[in-house]
């Protein structure tokens, strides 16, 4: 299956070779609690952008090792590009994920999805 969706203007466009996880995630980091995205995550091979945007916007911090991208015309989160933090916040240095603002799924209520909610206040 492929997932489809885009910002809310348009101009973030992403296919993803995947299901529609049965779980999304909610964090409560200080970052996350503040964008109030319900998340899912796929391998970056998995997740295409369709075309690349022209103007892609990202916000790093902290460690400046996560890429928090969002449309620079309508703001939407739209996805971040991460190392595959364990939720013990191990890392094997090299895997790496994309983690997708699932909200922008085409015809799919994010809010309907079970959630499992992280502890990334504590954790990150």
């Amino acid at each position: 299956m492929t997932i489809k969706g885009s910002c809310h203007c348009g101009a973030v466009e992403f296919s993803i070779d995947a299901e529609i996880p049965t779980q999304l995630v909610r964090c409560n980091c200080s970052f996350c609690s503040k964008r109030g995205a319900l998340t899912a995550t796929f391998t970056p091979d998995q997740f295409r952008l369709v075309p690349p945007p022209s103007g892609d916007s990202t916000y790093r911090w902290n460690t400046r090792m996560v890429a928090h991208h969002f449309c620079p015309m309508c703001g939407c989160a739209t996805y971040t590009d991460s190392p595959a933090f364990q939720t013990d916040g191990g890392w094997d240095g090299l895997a790496r994920r994309v983690v997708v603002n699932a909200r922008l799924f085409d015809n799919f209520d994010a809010a309907t999805a079970d959630i499992t909610v992280i502890d990334g206040k504590h954790l990150w």
